[in-house]
């Protein structure tokens, strides 16, 4: 029972903040497009490369819980 509580509270928080971040990529992305235009293929490459760092983190707390659940 103790275990399975670690392993859903590690994947819980290592979750959020990664969603938190993506959201406010986004949000800074899509409101630097609506100011500049003309930047938008640019902003779309570094704010693609941001999402895809942030997602990185939560990938490496679910490798943690998954050795967390099975050692």
């Amino acid at each position: 029972m103790t275990e399975n509580f670690v392993v859903g509270f590690t994947i819980a928080v290592g979750g959020m903040g990664p969603a938190i971040a993506i959201g406010l990529i986004v949000f800074s992305t899509i409101q630097a497009m609506g100011r500049n235009p003309e930047a938008s293929a640019r902003l779309q490459t570094v704010m693609i490369l941001g999402i895809a760092f942030a997602e990185a983190i939560a990938i490496y707390s679910l490798v943690i819980a998954l050795i967390l659940k099975f050692t």
